[in-house]
């Protein structure tokens, strides 16, 4: 199939990209290379014939149907979003502009696109949304496809504003869509602002290493690999209409997370002290979730899928990824703003 793929030189973005492209597919990569994108996330197939990129941004409505025009995709992956939960609180202007009216025009463009090609049946419309949408658990039970929505975050209600509106031009106009909402995603290629990341980089830099509250905030970890390859599943196999819950298998406190990650540096790269030593203990941010649990029976049974990563070995590649890649993330690290203390009230 070719692809087109928004967000492709994001985080997850760009893992759906390099395995696409692997397994044969032709991408189109849409990315308005906001502060969060990198084109090296894809350079390893940057040279493929199978890849195009666009720099386009989705709220712009006329970029959109001159790129469904000239590269006419089988089928759209859209995962272009605003997503770091702290810079929604400081910001959440940014969130409704792109998560909400962003998608309206892709969902447009797309159903413009679809209908102008006799509305071919092969098409789908991939949504790729969060299960942060579902709001916070307590101590038991986990989210199904079922679960009622229960955002508490703009980042949170921005996406799920942006599955009810793919849901309704589903039901609408009849636009095949499918619609998937994961856990916590970890991994290669993590932007450096977001948790695991933090804690490997303050480590290794002798910085304090920041847990919010008491680290008793649990989530379901997910591999970045092994969700690109829920998604491309999804995409062909999952049935029109459907939502699928994709999950790690993988709670954890994020305390445990932060100590399990400072034990593995202290063997690959032993300090004068033990990493854990700089863990800080700060202000919880406003409306932090307690716990997300993913229930993945429908993905599972109905499509055969299961993640293939362990959190231990998930961990374990991800440190060493950072261990290995320091010119990418401190490229990164020496954009403006990054890094800087969010998710605080004004």
């Amino acid at each position: 199939m070719k692809l087109l793929v928004t967000g492709g030189a994001g985080f997850i973005g760009s893992a759906v990209v390099r395995l696409a492209v692997a397994r044969g597919h032709a991408v189109v990569n849409l990315d308005a290379l906001t502060y969060a994108a990198c084109l090296d996330n894809v350079a390893a197939v940057s040279g493929s014939p199978a890849y195009a990129f666009e720099q386009a941004d989705i709220r712009d409505r006329a970029a959109l149907d001159r790129i469904f025009r000239d590269h006419k995709p089988d089928a759209v992956m859209h995962l272009a979003a605003e997503s770091h939960v702290d810079r929604s609180i400081d910001g959440p202007g940014d969130f409704i502009e792109t998560n909400v009216t962003g998608t309206y025009n892709l969902l447009e463009a797309a159903r413009g696109y679809w209908m102008g090609q006799g509305r071919p049946q092969k098409f789908r419309f991939h949504h790729i949304s969060t299960d942060e949408v579902y709001g916070s658990l307590g101590p038991e039970g986990r989210f199904t496809e079922d679960t009622a929505y229960a955002p508490n975050s703009p980042y949170s209600a921005s996406k799920a504003a942006s599955d009810h509106l793919v849901r309704a031009w589903h039901k609408t106009y009849g636009l095949p869509v499918v619609t998937s909402n994961c856990s916590n995603n970890y991994g290669p290629y993590h932007f450096p602002e977001k948790l695991i990341p933090v804690v490997i980089l303050n480590a290794l830099a002798g910085k304090p290493i920041p847990v919010y509250g008491k680290g008793e905030n649990v989530r379901d970890w997910l591999y970045v690999e092994d969700h690109a390859d829920a998604l491309l599943t999804v995409l062909g196999k999952g049935r029109v209409g459907r939502s699928y819950n994709i999950g790690g298998g993988n709670e954890a406190r994020n305390i445990d997370i932060v100590r399990t990650i400072c034990t593995i540096l202290d063997g690959k790269r032993p300090g004068n002290r033990p990493y854990a030593e700089q863990i800080r203990f700060v202000a919880d941010r406003p409306g932090h979730d307690l716990r997300y649990a993913i229930d993945p029976t429908r993905i599972r049974e109905e499509l055969a899928w299961r993640p293939s990563v362990t959190l231990d070995e998930g961990l374990e590649k991800t440190v060493q990824w950072y261990l290995d890649n320091e010119a990418w993330w401190r490229a990164l690290q020496d954009r403006h703003g990054v890094g800087e203390r969010l998710g605080e009230l004004s």
